[in-house]
């Protein structure tokens, strides 16, 4: 057995597999570039596409810096464990509960969309062939649920391919769309800032991958040098494609015609092709993302409640069948209270996960196990660790007055 594959840690039983560095690049375009995406240009319909530029790169480069701390609380930490069980360490058994819940809920929150848009997908695509949502869905699941079980080497194959054919089917749209002779560069240009508070709030959550980072550093322990500018390169290329993706869509129909998710747009203006093309490109944006959330999920749980060996496989059977299933049954069951639910709390679980690595960060510099072979530099100082806490803080100050009411109507 080569040594990527020997187990590193009895703690949490997770075992370190050696990925390749477009297989950990694909995992994070992968994860972060949901179906969500395709709203984005509707959701800026107001504030304009500067501002929501503006935002998503603070937002990239502050996620990207909170992921680095997590990076290297990992390097300081023997074994290999996820954010619960990091937090757990640090910060003590209800630090670690804490943000096992925050995991589940943002992770489960997800699925459902995902489990649900899925379906609705497949329905819009061949429903002249006699599918329907309950199938559309289940037929999403087996794919999603396969990868899952192989483990992290499958993740990171399959998160490269299929991110690697979402790349080529955006840049076939956008370049379609700047050939075509109704877009408009100058609609770009417009944009009114007393809207952008809104925008602001969709950006934090936008780049929110911290929990990714022990995957990453775990399949990448034989060369733990990299791991800086893999993460920064995989979150560049995420930027670059959340920001072009509303920029084709608002330059092609305007602020006035948007619809709430850009494939109609891209439809009506591009023709039949563009919506099929698209709805594809929705459907793989699930798929990957369903990857990376649920892995982080799966991972999370063995780490948590310290199941032992990964390998093994009927424990690996039961806690997929712990991830997958539940999104399953509370999309077709009704529950959609629950689901809010889980929507709301792993909105606050992001939140925290922008926050946690500040306090992992430190502790880990007092208390870690070893030397780490990368340590942060400059953006590690108090003053920006300050701010970063700010500005997470600020999204959930504005999502809990959503909730309420409290804001202004034309937001």
């Amino acid at each position: 057995m080569s040594n990527q594959q020997q187990p590193i840690s009895h703690e949490s039983g997770l075992v370190a597999r050696q990925i390749r560095p477009l297989e950990t690049i694909g995992i994070i375009i992968g994860t972060n570039i949901g179906a969500g995406v395709l709203s984005m240009a509707f959701a800026a319909r107001k504030a304009g596409y500067l501002p929501l530029l503006t935002f998503l790169i603070i937002t990239c480069i502050f996620c990207v810096i909170t992921m680095l701390y997590v990076s290297e609380t990992c390097l300081r930490t023997r074994g290999n464990h996820q954010l619960s069980g990091l937090t757990r360490r640090y910060l003590g058994p209800i630090g670690g509960w804490l943000i096992f819940f925050a995991v589940a809920a943002n992770s489960y929150g997800a699925l459902v969309a995902y489990m649900s848009g899925s379906g609705n997908i497949m329905t819009e695509l061949l429903g002249d062939y006699g599918m329907t949502r309950q199938l559309g869905s289940l037929l999403f699941f087996i794919p999603s649920a396969l990868v899952l079980y192989l483990g992290l080497k499958a993740l990171g194959v399959a998160e490269k391919f299929i991110s690697g054919a979402m790349v080529t089917i955006v840049v076939l749209l956008i370049g379609a769309t700047v050939l075509h002779d109704n877009t408009d560069m100058a609609h770009l240009w417009h944009s009114q800032w007393k809207y952008a508070i809104p925008v602001f709030n969709l950006a934090v959550f936008v780049f929110g991958a911290q929990f990714l980072v022990p995957e990453l550093v775990r399949g990448n322990l034989e060369t733990p040098t990299k791991i800086p500018r893999l993460i920064i390169t995989g979150m560049v290329l995420t930027l670059i494609l959340v920001a072009a993706i509303p920029a084709s869509v608002i330059a092609l129909v305007g602020m006035d015609n948007l619809s709430e998710v850009a494939t109609l747009s891209w439809g009506r203006s591009l023709g039949s092709w563009a919506y099929y093309t698209a709805n594809c490109f929705a459907l793989l944006a699930m798929l990957t993302s369903y990857w990376g959330l649920g892995g982080c999920l799966f991972t999370n749980i063995f780490d948590h409640f310290r199941l032992g060996s990964e390998n093994h496989k009927g424990k690996r059977l039961l806690v997929l069948v712990a991830v997958g299933v539940p999104p399953f049954l509370l999309v077709y069951s009704g529950l959609g209270s629950f689901v809010n639910a889980l929507y709301f709390a792993g909105t606050f679980g992001g939140v925290l996960m922008g926050i946690i690595p500040i306090l992992l960060l430190r502790a880990a510099r007092r208390t870690g196990d070893r030397t780490p072979e990368f340590v942060c530099g400059w953006y590690a100082h108090p003053a920006i660790q300050v701010f970063i806490v700010v500005l997470f803080a600020s999204s959930a100050v504005y999502a809990l007055a959503s909730v309420f009411g409290l804001l202004p109507s034309s937001w």
